[in-house]
């Protein structure tokens, strides 16, 4: 296996590790490519219905850049290991699921990167939002002023009307895969987006800040 980064986004920190290309079960095995299995444990206790609907959007994530053709009758097995939850743990999941990818190596057709977005009752857009934040609860809730988590984040209500995260590539800035709680309009939805999306530039810079610090030889 290769070493396994973690990555922590406010109070919420994945521990990633990624195991192969190795010999795949007979079962497993894919003529034309690599078997691409995604496992999250949470911090506490086994993984439940929601950890297996999250598995599958990472791994059909994850799938759309692998270039698994280059490893074919193989399988690759990334774990993600919930360390705290404070928020935003999906986009954390996605971020550290790339980190792990490029950590250990393999061949990818571009980057990605998870982005969330909590839609306040006034129509405001923050970044980042706490777990508190990601209650949503229609017509309750009234802005308030917090302390920002990140750079990113600007000041945002308590609750939330929905939240949005989003996986974005680095080549296109196309959506691999979006998610939504709560409601709000299709204008609100390509808001959040356009938001999402000039939020990954900064992401894919701190990917390669990390990757520079780690593997410079001063």
């Amino acid at each position: 296996p290769s070493i396994p980064p973690s990555l922590s986004a406010g109070d919420t920190s994945v521990l990633a590790g990624l195991y192969g290309p190795a010999e795949a079960k007979l079962s497993k095995e894919l003529p034309d490519r690599a078997a691409l299995e995604v496992l999250l444990r949470p911090k506490v206790g086994l993984p439940g219905v929601l950890e297996r609907s999250r598995e599958q959007q990472l791994r059909q994530t994850c799938e759309a850049v692998v270039l698994g053709v280059l490893h074919p009758r193989t399988a690759v097995t990334l774990v993600l290991q919930v360390l705290s939850d404070a928020g935003s743990l999906l986009s954390c999941c996605l971020n550290a699921a790339c980190m792990g990818l490029l950590d250990a190596g393999l061949p990818l057709s571009s980057l990605f990167c998870g982005v969330t977005c909590a839609l306040g009752p006034d129509g405001t857009i923050a970044l980042d939002p706490t777990a508190r934040q990601e209650q949503v609860s229609p017509g309750r809730g009234c802005p308030t002023a917090c302390a920002p988590r990140a750079p990113l984040t600007p000041p945002v209500p308590q609750e939330a009307r929905a939240v949005l995260t989003f996986a974005i590539d680095s080549s296109e800035k196309k959506v691999l895969m979006a998610t939504t709680k709560g409601s709000c309009s299709v204008e609100e939805m390509q808001q959040c987006l356009v938001t999402a999306q000039r939020a990954a530039d900064t992401i894919f810079q701190f990917y390669r800040d990390s990757l520079h610090r780690r593997y410079s030889k001063s």
